[in-house]
């Protein structure tokens, strides 16, 4: 395992010794504080012609952005909206900036989120360190009628019309605390501060933990698992490779994969990378002829040996109308009824 995973075991299982690096977090706390009133002062009142939607966490280690942000690009499509999206492209080094990324983009240049929904929307994505820029840029090359940013509630430079705070409903904010002595990038109380709070999973007991009135709850649902030699799609109720099955995932949070193949009916052995790390030949082999299930987001950087055995589990993330329609009003969209 490696010192990243540990940390974060750590800041999620509130491990005791992480109360030694308090003093630091103090000092994160303080800073990123004054970071945020300097650059909202300075650059807050500066709209786009569109309104921008934030859909960001403030805590690391993963929480379910980009499904949300493929469904809300999906639910945006349906009532007749053209959406754009911008992210600041981790795990990517484009060799210049801002990039569009389309579905044959190289994924070491793009990264695999932004790739992913390049592939899975087929709508207008752009990636640039520099959010600011990233939507001048699709503004200028396309028509598009709402920007959606993948992560960026803390790059405070952007201005935003809509902020979507998501958290994991299983894990919470771990141990509370600010980084590095916690997971947090903000405080708790910003939750209260954003426009929407989405709550990743069937876990109740944090909303009212959080005391996270009006927040809107999704799941990701299966859609069936794919195999990545033939394309062949198999629904899981009519899954005939076994139930036994090796899960495969560089994300930020793969004790959920692992669970959701559970719920599904298998019989799980984790193997993990870090978030936004490729996946390798080594890191599928494992000797035996078991499943290899991996996850969509791996999927779209994986370039190692295909072997027959090789699965990817297609899910999509559920979101409600009332959810949808609260989001246009929010910024300034009209929309009927599907």
């Amino acid at each position: 395992m490696s010192s990243e995973k540990r940390w974060l075991n750590a800041c999620y299982s509130n491990s005791s010794w992480l109360l030694l690096l308090a003093p630091l977090s103090w000092l994160f706390s303080l800073i990123s504080a004054v970071r945020r009133k300097i650059l909202q002062r300075l650059y807050q009142g500066n709209p786009f012609p569109v309104p921008v939607v934030v859909v960001g966490n403030i805590s690391v280690g993963g929480s379910g952005k980009t499904p949300l942000i493929i469904a809300l690009v999906n639910a945006f499509n349906k009532r007749g909206y053209t959406v754009g999206v911008v992210s600041r492209g981790y795990g990517g080094a484009a060799n210049a900036y801002p990039l569009r990324v389309t579905s044959q983009t190289p994924v070491d240049q793009s990264g695999d989120e932004p790739l992913l929904i390049a592939r899975s929307c087929g709508c207008p994505v752009v990636v640039d360190p520099d959010r600011v820029r990233a939507v001048e840029f699709l503004l200028n090359e396309t028509s598009c009628d709402i920007v959606l940013s993948d992560d960026g509630l803390q790059h405070y430079r952007l201005h935003r019309d809509v902020e979507i705070a998501v958290v994991d409903a299983q894990r919470g904010l771990g141990n509370g605390r600010m980084l590095p002595s916690g997971p947090l990038r903000e405080s708790p109380s910003r939750l209260r501060q954003v426009d929407f709070v989405v709550l990743n999973g069937s876990e109740t007991d944090i909303a009212t933990e959080l005391d996270l009135v009006g927040a809107h709850h999704v799941e990701l649902q299966a859609l069936g698992l794919r195999n990545i030699a033939s394309s062949l799609i198999a629904p899981v109720d009519a899954w005939e490779g076994g139930k036994k099955v090796h899960a495969v995932c560089g994300i930020g949070h793969p004790e959920r994969f692992a669970q959701t193949l559970k719920t599904l009916g298998f019989e799980v052995i984790l193997s993990s990378v870090n978030d936004h790390q490729d996946l390798s030949s080594d890191d599928l082999d494992f000797g035996d002829d078991l499943p290899v299930i991996i996850t969509s987001k791996d999927a779209v950087k994986y370039s190692g040996v295909i072997r027959e055995n090789l699965w990817v589990l297609d899910v999509e993330m559920s979101i409600s109308d009332d959810f949808v329609h609260g989001l246009a009003q929010q910024a300034g969209l009209t929309i009927t009824a599907t």
